[in-house]
């Protein structure tokens, strides 16, 4: 009688093993509801551009109008901390909010 070759099961199989480990840590991260890595890093991102983008506008506008009136720097000094101070504000509801 030729013996046929042991075949393993599902247990020993190093690729079921693993499927199964990150199935669980994936069902542990949704019972505890905690958030990964890469939603931080979009929230940290989203963050930035909260900030940033009125800045920009604020920055853009105001030497838009320093060269239209020639004043100089004065209404893209202004507008730059406008835009700081809105970009920040709204920043802080969001966290708040989240």
């Amino acid at each position: 009688m030729s013996e046929q070759p042991r075949r393993p099961d599902d247990a020993d199989d190093a690729l079921v093993r693993q499927a199964r480990l990150r199935n669980a840590r994936q069902q542990r991260q949704l019972d505890d509801g905690k958030s990964s890595v890469t939603r931080h890093l979009a929230q940290i991102g989203m963050l930035g551009l909260t900030i940033v983008v009125p800045m920009l506008l604020g920055l853009f506008t105001g030497r838009w109008l320093d060269h239209a009136c020639g004043t100089g720097l004065m209404f893209t000094g202004a507008l730059l901390v406008l835009g700081l101070v809105l970009g920040s504000w709204s920043a802080w509801n969001w966290i708040k909010r989240a």
